[in-house]
């Protein structure tokens, strides 16, 4: 009989920013087994549920009282924004409130310290939810509704996988040797493997997978994903459906540079879902625009009585929203798109207008925005992207139960054009443009001639505040360029890189190590303890 509580090793017990790990009780003898779960509708309900429930947990960390709780810590929408903020296209105004500011300037990124530490515990309870479901349910004796809930845990935990080996594996960049300080080449290397079933002792010296042993699982868990979804009888765009496993199929054949597979089962998300790229309205649309998950294939949906909404300023909305006069950014530390790539934008794209036109510029006046007296506070180029549930800004429990997106279809377009492009340039030229004239600018022409470049240039620009852009900038060596004139980084985050930045390799955390002795001596290397980045107002032979 198997235990439902399976073992998440490194799970942090300290607030501090030098932390010491803990581990939770592994198999307590309180709790209910896999078979009597297995037995109740009611009980497997409550696994299926618990795990889109996930994507906004507050206080990972558990801090007591929770309104003390990090102001980072509120979920996967967090995570996406830690992601954006290391690129170079988020920037954000230099302020106190700041709680991302470690990220933004790379410091306190190495193993010891809080800030690797919340993605890795945010990652592996996500881990942990997903086994619960999975280890619950046996394919040869569960019912078709059961059937259609395992379909939905294999999608969820082949997401988050994919999204960890995609952070933490090492890739070549010009800071970091991967030979490590103990000698030990990391290259490929992601994160070990925690699945249902794994004993105390198996998780005690579990090794971080290569590239190939993690591939292999996470196809695997796809593979069951688009098996079992078809008997997922529950609609919410909170559960992954077929359309999305054909999505996250996508996106791992692009990681593995498969491009014929990425191409084929982006167009199959395409072909199986019901939506359609957003239109200039609703993108623009001060009371649904980004926050209307209907207008997504899988997004994440916050209600007023969440605790990530009744916290007030720790959650999506508050930090997205530029809008929202309750929440951090609002407050202060308001988010920009970056002026270099804002410039790139061609002025008949509507796009364009989800941020605040500079002064003197030519949409000057054209942006549609909530409240005036806000507005006037939003600085050039700051966001109006994400605007609060039902337009409102200035009460919390309404404006921030909202929605983010998770997956939208858009994403799978630019998957075929690229893939066709790393084929074809000139099929990929065709993809890009017929998208592009389609549903964002009917005057656009590619006169690039790099295609992948302007293809990733022009998906920057789609999903500017998506979390997406990092992962493409790792997998295809893109450099960060935050020092230009003009710049609207501050000063401290005005860095430039050579290729993919040192830090977008996430170290793995001290906790795990204490606890897991397969990874003593096979971490990342620290970002942060020599790396040093030439600074716009700096001579050309300073570091910073």
């Amino acid at each position: 009989m198997k235990n439902i509580s399976k073992l998440i090793l490194g799970v942090c017990c300290s607030a501090s920013i030098l932390m010491t790990g803990c581990i939770d009780e592994t198999f307590p003898t309180n709790v209910a087994t896999s078979d009597q779960l297995s037995s109740s509708a009611k009980a497997t309900e409550a696994l299926l549920w618990a795990m889109p429930a996930y994507t906004n947990k507050f206080n990972v960390f558990a801090v007591v009282p929770s309104n003390d709780a990090y102001a980072f810590d509120w979920g996967y929408g967090s995570i996406m924004h830690i992601r954006d903020v290391m690129t170079e296209d988020f920037a954000v105004i230099s302020h106190g409130y700041d709680w991302y500011q470690a990220w933004e300037y790379n410091m306190q990124q190495g193993e010891n310290y809080l800030r690797p530490q919340y993605i890795w515990n945010y990652y592996w309870k996500f881990v942990q939810t997903t086994n619960n479901m999975i280890g619950t349910l046996e394919p040869e004796t569960a019912t078709d509704v059961q059937l259609g809930y395992l379909g939905a845990g294999y999608a969820f935990r082949a997401f988050i996988y994919l999204d960890m080996a995609r952070m933490f594996e090492f890739l070549e960049n010009d800071k970091t040797n991967a030979v490590n300080a103990a000698g030990n080449n990391v290259k490929g290397l992601t994160v070990p493997i925690v699945k249902e079933g794994m004993t105390e002792a198996e998780a005690r010296n579990n090794p971080r997978a290569t590239r190939e042993q993690m591939a292999e699982f996470i196809l695997d868990d796809l593979n069951k994903a688009e098996e079992y979804i078809a008997k997922l009888t529950a609609t919410e765009k909170t559960l992954p459906h077929l359309d999305v496993v054909y999505g996250l199929k996508a996106r791992y054949y692009m990681w593995l540079e498969n491009y014929p597979e990425a191409k084929n089962y982006a167009e199959k998300a395409i072909a199986a879902t019901s939506v359609r790229p957003m239109s200039q309205d609703a993108w623009l649309s001060t009371t649904k625009g980004f926050n209307d998950i209907s207008a997504w294939m899988w997004g994440s949906q916050m209600q007023s009585e969440d605790d990530v909404v009744k916290s007030g300023i720790l959650n999506w909305t508050a930090w997205m929203s530029n809008e929202a006069v309750y929440g951090y950014c609002g407050a202060g530390p308001f988010n920009m798109i970056s002026s270099s790539l804002y410039n790139r934008i061609n002025d008949t794209d509507f796009r364009k207008l989800a941020w605040k036109a500079p002064e003197g510029g030519a949409l000057e006046g054209q942006n549609t925005y909530i409240s005036e007296a806000q507005f006037e506070k939003i600085p050039d180029y700051g966001s109006l992207k994400f605007r609060p549930a039902e337009g409102n800004g200035d009460v919390s429990n309404i404006g921030s139960a909202s929605a983010y997106p998770l997956m939208r279809v858009e994403e799978m377009y630019f998957i075929v054009a690229e893939a066709a492009a790393h084929q074809n340039a000139a099929e990929g030229k065709a993809q890009l443009e017929s998208f592009m004239q389609t549903y964002r600018d009917a005057n656009y022409v590619c006169s690039a001639n790099d295609i992948i470049d302007e293809i990733i240039l022009q998906k920057r620009i789609e999903f500017w505040g998506e979390g997406i852009t990092f992962f493409d900038i790792k997998r295809l060596n893109m450099s960060v360029t935050r020092g230009y004139e003009g710049t609207n980084f501050a000063d401290a985050a005005r860095f430039n890189t050579n290729g993919r930045p040192a830090w977008m390799n996430i170290c793995i955390v001290q906790t795990e190590k204490n606890n897991n002795s397969a990874l003593v001596g096979y971490e990342n290397p620290d970002p942060t303890a020599s790396v040093s980045y030439t600074h716009l107002t700096l001579p050309t032979n300073s570091l910073v």
